[in-house]
């Protein structure tokens, strides 16, 4: 594959605080957008005088485009500028969350909400920029605070909507997504240079057709087959086509000299791997946004319930998010000193601990906040080590797709975790009252899963290549040209 680079400029070479601290910015505030709307999903149907049904698309819509976009965005970002590609993510963004600001009936908030899952590629895209601008020395602790950027600000995200949600009009959850964007829009253009690093060729647009379909007919089985049922005639059309799409999509890959998703690169052993320990990382790390916050607002009468607020069930949640940003240093000295290979190794069994110790304490909001610590430190340290792995394993050109397949696996997990937890929650319930509620069994049934998802994340990465000084795996850092110029 041709890489067409531009002449090193004389330049000073930007301030890699700087580039890593918008960077990182930028994918808090992408990382928001899918925490946005859920304090205010109970109440949509009476905001937007819509069916439950109808409303549910609000959520729906942003995952299935967030899916499509990861891949493109990433494919494109290689081909044309990753930078480039991250403003306009962002534009995206800050136009989907002005259409949603200023709706008041279903239609126009789905379609803010596709947009604004458009954005979704800005995390691999940022950590590819890394790669192609940093120094090696810097690399790895600069992507372990990207990668955490995801956890964080889905952690976040849940209190800060919570209390605009409670004290003012549902309008401005948008009205300040919007102003988010806009700033970490303008600060890239000033601080955050352009890869110089590109690749040729045209871009594969029967492959990125066939991996959409396969795409949202998949999650949409997954995120309805609840609602639908598993064994409906629609589901299994959903799930029938998407096997059909994905064979296609792979045979028209391998034969296509400058694919979208290069497989025979995804099929090498550190990779593959990386990618898989991925989709069961995913599961296991959304498993605790589905158990938390449940726990926290289920009544007393139930015998286990806490009886708070959605804000109090956020702010339980939010020290995850921290402190993935505070572990960020420390997964990226293992990572420089043992590899990222160990280093995802160690959080999946810090995960799996949280978990197990949460199927025994679940009782009060300081045990839940401890195991909500416990669990996001493993995942910051984990989701720190994967993109080490991909980059160490791919070539330069195909950074931005490279990662943007390892996000699309980790969103694929969190899908399968809201699944797999509905059913959980929906066979095993007790009666309170008039109300169907889940059992706390059902609730350590969950936890017991995703600690086991952990494990399995763990045997994957013990079979991961020995480690390589990940400096090696980096190209020397040349400095890019200025921002201006681009």
């Amino acid at each position: 594959m041709s890489i067409s680079t531009s002449e090193p400029s004389t330049a000073a070479p930007p301030s890699t605080t700087a580039v890593v601290a918008i960077l990182a910015f930028a994918g808090i505030v992408v990382s928001l957008m899918q925490t946005l709307v859920i304090p205010i999903i109970p109440h949509l149907p009476e905001y937007l005088n819509a069916s439950a049904s109808d409303t549910a698309w609000v959520v729906t819509a942003t995952l299935l485009a967030s899916a499509v976009a990861v891949p493109t965005m990433g494919r494109l970002g290689d081909m044309f500028g990753k930078r480039r590609l991250l403003l306009i993510s962002l534009a995206l963004l800050v136009v989907g969350s002005i259409v949603g600001a200023m709706s008041s009936s279903v239609v126009p908030l789905v379609f803010g909400r596709v947009l604004q899952g458009l954005a979704a590629g800005v995390i691999p895209l940022g950590i590819s920029i890394m790669r192609d601008v940093l120094p090696p020395k810097k690399l790895a602790g600069a992507v372990a605070m990207m990668s955490a950027a995801m956890g964080v600000g889905g952690a976040l995200g849940l209190p800060i909507a919570a209390m605009i949600a409670e004290y003012a009009n549902w309008h401005v959850l948008f009205w300040a997504s919007a102003v988010l964007g806009a700033i970490v829009t303008g600060l890239i253009l000033v601080i955050v240079p352009e890869s110089t690093v590109r690749t040729g060729g045209k871009f594969d647009f029967v492959g990125a057709l066939t991996l959409s379909v396969a795409l949202i007919t998949l999650l949409l089985a997954i995120s309805k087959g609840n609602s639908w049922g598993w064994a409906s005639a629609l589901t299994v059309s959903m799930l029938a086509a998407a096997v059909i799409a994905f064979a296609i999509f792979a045979w028209w890959e391998l034969r296509n000299p400058k694919p979208l998703v290069n497989l025979r690169v995804s099929a090498r052993r550190q990779v593959l791997l990386t990618n898989l320990a991925s989709v069961v990382f995913g599961f296991a790390m959304f498993a605790s946004s589905m158990v938390f916050p449940q726990v926290v607002q289920l009544p007393e009468a139930t015998g286990f319930g806490l009886g708070g607020s959605m804000l109090i069930a956020g702010l339980v949640m939010a020290p995850s998010g921290i402190i993935m940003m505070l572990i960020a240093p420390v997964s990226s000295k293992i990572t420089n000193t043992h590899g990222p290979k160990i280093t995802l190794m160690i959080g999946a069994v810090v995960v799996a601990i949280g978990y197990l110790i949460g199927i025994f304490a679940l009782h009060s909001i300081w045990q839940l906040v401890m195991i909500a610590l416990i669990i996001g430190a493993g995942t910051g340290m984990a989701y720190g080590a994967m993109p080490a792995l991909i980059m160490g394993a791919v070539p330069a050109s195909e950074t931005g797709a490279a990662n943007s397949l390892n996000t699309l696996m980790r969103a694929l997990g969190t899908s399968f975790a809201s699944a797999i937890a509905g059913v959980v929650l929906a066979q095993m319930t007790m009666t309170l009252g008039d109300t169907t509620l889940p059992t706390e069994n059902a609730f350590r049934v969950i936890m017991a899963l995703a600690a086991g998802s952990a494990l399995i994340a763990l045997f994957l990465a013990a079979f991961l290549p020995k480690f390589r000084n990940p400096a090696r795996d980096v190209p020397d850092y040349v400095p890019a040209e200025p921002a201006a110029a681009h």
